[in-house]
């Protein structure tokens, strides 16, 4: 076979693979927008009841903790919505973002976990991958620092 058409092959390839990714990721940013949706109106729902549920205008520990755990689900739909857009005009996923969401998904456990209900070795583990996230994140933003000309 000549070198040309292995090279055209292989052009039809990659733009047939690309093609397929594009497509799974418009796929997955509409479902995951539709998802983000339901669950802000769900959030919406939760605390209209939290509020209105006797004694009025006061939402016990209980249900703060419901709002708020629910609260950062729905913001981390909001961060992978904003991965999969900055994927699909760059074809880059930025390690910062990625960082970020971990970030408030560990937020959104130690706030809904009962830490009498979860092994001290359990908890250990999650201050230790928060601490690992943390470093990882101040070293993605220094590294961004010392990249970035100086005008």
């Amino acid at each position: 076979m000549e070198q040309a058409t292995v090279e055209k092959i292989d052009r039809f390839v990659e733009n047939q693979i690309s093609g397929i990714q594009k497509g799974v990721i418009i796929a997955l940013a509409a479902m995951l927008g539709v998802v983000v949706i339901l669950s802000t109106l769900h959030l919406a729902l939760l605390v209209w009841e939290q509020f209105w549920a006797p004694p009025r205008f006061l939402i016990p520990v209980q249900g703060l903790l419901e709002i708020f755990g629910y609260f950062l689900l729905v913001l981390i739909g909001v961060e992978l919505l904003e991965t999969l857009k900055a994927y699909m005009i760059k074809d880059v996923i930025h390690v910062r973002v990625v960082i970020e969401v971990a970030l408030i998904a560990m937020a959104r456990k130690v706030i809904v976990e009962e830490p009498n209900n979860v092994s001290s070795l359990t908890l250990f583990g999650i201050a230790a991958l928060i601490l690992s996230l943390g470093i990882a994140y101040y070293f993605e933003r220094q590294g961004k620092r010392e990249v970035t000309p100086t005008p």
